[in-house]
């Protein structure tokens, strides 16, 4: 799966989901960098649309983790 350019492309992902109640619980994993999110939807909502959000929010947290990667490796200004 691609993120238009962006330099976190998520390959593949590992999804687990668990219902309770009116909710299901969806965890994403990214297994090249045992990276994990989860959201809670609707258990109404689609398959699809539950997986593409927690890609969605996979990549946001790899992007983040990244940038955060990206201001260490510069070096400190004292």
């Amino acid at each position: 799966m691609s993120n238009n350019g962006s330099r976190n492309e998520v390959q593949e992902v590992l999804f687990e989901f668990i219902i309770t109640g009116n909710f299901v619980k969806v965890i994403a994993v990214d297994p090249r960098t045992n990276t994990e999110i989860s959201i809670v939807g609707d258990r109404r909502l689609s398959k699809s649309v539950l997986q593409r959000n927690a890609i969605r929010k996979l990549v946001y947290v790899l992007e983040k983790k990244n940038r955060r990667l990206d201001n260490n490796s510069s070096g400190h200004l004292v």
